[in-house]
Order: structure tokens, then sequence, then C-alpha cells
């Protein structure tokens, strides 16, 4: 196919819509079931790129959780705890490589994935599409589907499921072009290729990064490579847990994603894992009660007469303190920035949520304050030197 015509653009009142290639080739994409929307179709093809990237850093299958041209979520295929399992709501179920990898995905902040456009490294498979069954969201982009795994996918929203195959061998041209107020801007591709040597300055007096925080901070770092700009990312154990996208100050970009980082580490504490919740309670109702339960609004859902609509017990009260206490407990958390640290202060509020190792590209005029920010806590920080704006 060479063109396609979309129902609309980014809202119903941009009309026409189609996408197409220059030149009259192909699309380096196929719509097996569905009708993807503009803002699909860019989820779906940056969300592709992402996973493409992570496979080839790290040899893990990977797949991401994409809204808006952002990613919520975004992981590798390593095996699941039994506590991440039950948070995930996948403890009742087998999981394979790239099922453990979208689980990640989508259950590291479920409520911004609530309706996602899912890219996958690999071929799904059944154990993947069961997991996509129970979801709400838009649509998924692999290269490719198993016969059941198709089959599974395509009875999601009465057949109208958006399933799109990719051709995984396609290489975009080196130079690249989008259209702002009549006028066109061209660019050569973003082809950086994150791997370990880009960690190499290690500019704290800590210079041990072991092999397992170096995955981690290269998954940080493709991750920004596709998230609007300013952005931050935090990684534990081969999975962001926390992204902020599109912030005008970085200090709001940490603040974000580590807000999210704190809310993915408490929800694996004792006081939520014992919520009693109503039977037959929806998934985005439980996640949405967990996030207020930890929210400072907790007293709304507690107070006499609301709390009844979901749980069975009414929960006692999860104070400041006692979470204080249990974000003391994470650690080993890998923190990426697209661009510079301009002060320390980021970095205090990246301790707060177990950050102890980082990746930036370094240039600030205080990055003497910033690397002494980080020797007071001991942690590893390396200047990459690259910057991964991404608009």
């Amino acid at each position: 196919m060479k063109e396609m015509e979309l129902k609309y653009g980014c809202n119903p009142n941009q009309k026409p819509s189609k996408v197409f290639m220059n030149g009259g080739k192909d699309l380096p994409f196929e719509v097996l079931s569905g009708r993807p929307g503009y803002i699909n179709l860019l989820d779906a093809l940056n969300g592709w790129q992402l996973v493409k990237e992570l496979k080839r850093a790290t040899g893990l299958p990977a797949a991401t959780s994409f809204k808006h041209v952002s990613p919520a979520g975004a992981a590798v295929g390593l095996e699941l705890s039994d506590t991440l399992k039950k948070i995930y709501f996948v403890d009742d179920v087998e999981l394979s490589p790239l099922a453990n990898a979208y689980a990640r995905a989508r259950g590291a902040d479920r409520m911004s994935s609530f309706g996602d456009f899912i890219a996958l490294s690999d071929e799904c498979d059944k154990a993947t599409a069961l997991l996509i069954k129970k979801e709400v969201s838009d649509g998924v982009i692999a290269p490719g589907y198993s016969d059941e795994a198709f089959e599974i996918l395509k009875a999601k929203k009465n057949g109208n499921y958006n399933i799109i195959k990719v051709d995984a061998s396609y290489t975009p041209e080196p130079i690249e072009h989008k259209q702002v107020y009549g006028v066109v801007f061209e660019q050569g591709r973003n082809e950086l290729d994150i791997n370990d040597d880009l960690l190499n300055e290690v500019v704290t007096k800590n210079k041990t990064l072991t092999p397992e925080q170096k995955r981690d901070l290269k998954i940080a770092l493709i991750t920004l490579k596709y998230t609007q700009s300013n952005s931050v990312c935090y990684v534990k154990d081969g999975q962001a847990i926390g992204i902020g996208a599109g912030q005008q100050s970085r200090i709001h970009c940490t603040r974000l994603a580590g807000n999210k980082a704190d809310i993915w580490w408490l929800r694996q504490s004792p006081q939520v894992l014992g919520l009693q919740f109503v039977d037959g309670i929806r998934r985005a109702d439980r996640d949405n009660t967990i996030d207020v339960y930890i929210s400072d609004e907790h007293d709304d859902v507690l107070k006499e007469g609301e709390w009844q609509k979901f749980f069975k017990v009414k929960p006692p009260v999860f104070t400041k303190e006692e979470q204080r206490a249990w974000l003391d407990k994470n650690t080993d958390v890998a923190l990426g920035s697209d661009a510079f640290f301009p002060f320390g202060d980021n970095i205090e509020r990246a301790k707060k949520s177990g950050v102890t190792v980082i990746a930036q590209p370094g240039g600030s005029i205080r990055d003497d304050n910033v690397i002494e920010t980080c020797n007071k806590y001991n942690m590893v920080m390396s200047f990459t030197g690259i910057r991964l704006f991404h608009h």
C-alpha cells in the first residue's frame, strides 16, 4: 500500500488526512485489522523504533506502552517477581519473555497506559495477546503475530482492534522532514546508537557500574530518545518506572517522573497489597482507587459512604511517615536525562526515589555542583556528551 486515508488528523475538524511515502514507495507497515488514526500511527511508529532499539541494545524482547506520542512505560523481558505479578494483575497466567516485557511496560504507570498503543519487538505470541486482550488499548504494532495471537487480538473491540504488522527490515531515509505553519523542516534522523561506550565517561568519585546498571541506563536513554522533551526516565530491573515528558523545566521533569516511580514502589507496599477490594471491581477503578489511597486525597476515598464502593473492609490510612519509610527501601534505580541537569536540586529529588546511577549529557556551567551532589550520596554519574531532544 502506497498511501492510507485516515478518518481525520489530530482532531476531528482536521480533514482531509492520510499517510503516504514520498516517491510512491510502499508504506513500511500493513494494517491487518481495524482502522488506526493519525495519533495511533504516530504512537505506533515511534513505539516500534523504541522497542527495536531496546532489543538491539539488550538482546532481550522489548515492549512499550505509548500515549500521545510519548511512552508511558517501556521494558525488556526479564522474569517478574511474585510481587510484580500481583500488582500487574498477571499472577494467574503463564508468561513468555515477550509477555513479561509487556506486563512491565503496561504495569509501570497503569493510569497513563489506559487506552495505550502497544509496540512489541518480536512476533506477538499467545501469552502476550492474552495480556493485551484484558487491557483497554487502541492497538498494537509488531513484526508479526502467531495464528493464535492474531485470532485473540482480532476479536478485541468487536473486530475493530488496530493490529499493525511492521516491516522489520525497513530502513528510513537518512533525512527526515516535517511541516509547521506551511514551513518545511529538514534534519538528519537521530541514528545515535546507544551502547555501553556512551557510559564510559564517569565523572563522580564512585566509578563502578555493574552490567545490570548499564543495561538500565541504556533503557532509560533509549526511552528518552522517543519521549517528548524535556524528559527524564527512572529505570529499575529492566523497566521504566517513571517517565516525565514534555516539561519546560528540568526539575519539574525530575519531580513528575520521580512521583510516578514512587507510586510504582508504594504499590508494592504491604499496605497496598493488603487492600481488600469488592468483587468484580474494574481494573481501571482499582488503579484509580490505589492512586488516591496513596495520595494526599486518601481521606476522600476513605470517608464514610465512599470507601464502601471500593473496599470490602475499610483500610487504615497509609500515613506519610509510613510511606516515606517504605520509599526509603527502594534503591539501585537508574536515571537518564535527555539534556544536562542545570542544578543539583535534580539529584536531591532523584535520591528520594532511590536513584544510585545517572546518565546525562553534561555541559552545564554548574556541572561541578551536580557532580558534588552526586558525590555526597556516593552516586555514579556518566556524562554521555549526547543530547536526546525529541519533538
